[in-house]
């Protein structure tokens, strides 16, 4: 989608649009109030311009130029988790999604904020997903300082909670890092076991490659125990959906097409992914390069090939057989899963197969535990009370772990029940079906 960093708030014509993003949408919302009970943000303050339909209102306005970027309208739409709830039950089908993308590209362009903010979101959305060797570095350090005892220190001394600015934020959420080992790319193929039933293409990601490498190597074998070749292309990087819904639009596109260009090469029958905001966002790529006229019909084609690696797997049985896992579980529903790619019935049909797993529903399943991107970092208040409200629920279950198929999700509810003295691990979908493989040890780590 054709765009300048220079674009107008508002320009004339037949379409509106925000930082020339089409914004076209707000006029589907007819105004109903049916998203009011969905939206996380308006259950906890009950405020119209926090709810969908009040935020839909203050885009329309900015795009029709009648109001401008004040400091209480970019703090409603900064607030939005973007977790798409809303989109489920809008009778219209408004593209929320979208416009509250359109509307944060629109907040960067005007208000990108002091030296040291926009140092930050270059070090985050340019230097560190941008490039994974860079990455890779940074993610060694932080490893250096958990295995130094250097964060057991600052924690145990109360220091790591008086870190500035969102540091605080930061520190309490980063996971147990592996090894440089374990750190180690997927093979490029993973042969598939017999009889073969085809060949996909893999996201290993970005974040998820060196943080959650475990979890890409469990998709790999659950794919391949199910008669996939599964080839992870080597060159392969950031899809940019941490961009997008952080309003660095211009760096969003540029990921989009090297990730298409990447796995164009690949004759693959379809593209897998095991990250909930990641395929929500590829499945979007037509829509996001829909006004290229160089990328917009490879963009679609692309697109049409995603599959979330529930979706995938549910479309036949698992093989067998299958190694009981005797432990009592609930799935929770990452938002860009159950809103974004409409799945919510495949995880559950998964692990209905699994001998010995009992499942056990979780209250509010498909409402957001705060994490949404990086919102759990840049508006950790309410994220907080997200997360309370979610782990509370969690306990109520009685279960030995949560399950979920994403792992900002894992991170952040891992965080809260550590909070909360609980001691029940959070796993991901592949983790379990990987277990009932019989390639780990079944029962709750």
């Amino acid at each position: 989608m054709a765009h300048a960093t220079t674009a107008p708030a508002a320009v004339p014509g037949p379409g509106l649009t925000l930082h020339g993003l089409g914004v076209e949408g707000v006029n589907q919302c007819v105004h109903c109030g049916l998203c009011l009970a969905s939206c996380p943000t308006f259950a906890e303050l009950g405020t119209e311009m926090d709810s969908p339909r009040g935020r839909i209102f203050l885009i329309k306005s900015l795009a029709e130029g009648r109001i401008g970027l004040g400091d209480r309208t970019v703090e409603h739409l900064s607030l939005c988790l973007d977790c798409r709830a809303c989109e489920t039950v809008c009778p219209a089908g408004v593209p929320y999604g979208r416009l509250i993308e359109a509307a944060r590209a629109e907040i960067e362009r005007q208000r990108p904020g002091p030296a040291p903010r926009r140092f930050f979101r270059w070090l985050n959305f340019g230097l560190l997903l941008g490039h994974p060797r860079a990455l890779r570095v940074a993610v060694g350090g932080l490893r250096l300082y958990q295995a130094s005892g250097l964060q057991a220190l600052l924690r145990r001394t109360g220091l790591a909670r008086r870190l500035p600015g969102t540091l605080a934020a930061w520190e309490a959420l980063l996971p147990s890092l592996p090894s440089a080992a374990a750190r180690a790319p997927l093979p490029a193929v993973t042969r598939a076991a017999p009889p073969r039933r085809g060949r996909v293409a893999m996201l290993t990601g970005c974040v998820q490659a060196v943080v959650f490498g475990a979890h890409n190597r469990a998709t790999a074998r659950v794919l391949a125990r199910n008669g996939w070749e599964v080839v992870a292309p080597p060159e392969q990087g950031c899809c940019g959906a941490l961009n997008a819904h952080g309003g660095d639009h211009a760096r969003a596109l540029a990921m989009a097409r090297r990730t298409i260009e990447v796995f164009e090469r690949v004759a693959a029958e379809a593209v897998v992914v095991n990250t909930s905001g990641c395929g929500a966002h590829m499945k979007a790529y037509g829509e996001l390069l829909a006004d290229d006229p160089a990328w917009a019909e490879r963009a679609r084609r692309f697109a049409a090939s995603v599959r979330d690696v529930a979706e995938f797997l549910a479309v036949e049985p698992l093989r067998g057989p299958l190694t009981p896992v005797r432990m009592t579980v609930t799935y929770h529903d990452p938002c860009h899963v159950v809103h974004g790619q409409k799945i919510r019935r495949a995880p559950r049909d998964l692990l209905a197969q699994v001998p010995g797993l009992r499942v056990v529903e979780l209250p509010e399943a498909d409402w957001c535990c705060g994490s949404a991107g990086i919102y759990n970092l840049t508006q950790p208040e309410m994220a907080d009370r997200l997360l309370r409200r979610k782990v509370a629920n969690v306990a109520r279950t009685g279960a030995q772990a949560v399950v979920t198929a994403n792992p900002g999700c894992i991170l952040q509810i891992q965080a809260g029940l550590r909070t909360r003295g609980l001691e029940l691990p959070v796993l991901h979908l592949v983790e379990v079906l990987d277990r009932a493989g019989g390639e780990v040890p079944p029962g709750p780590r």
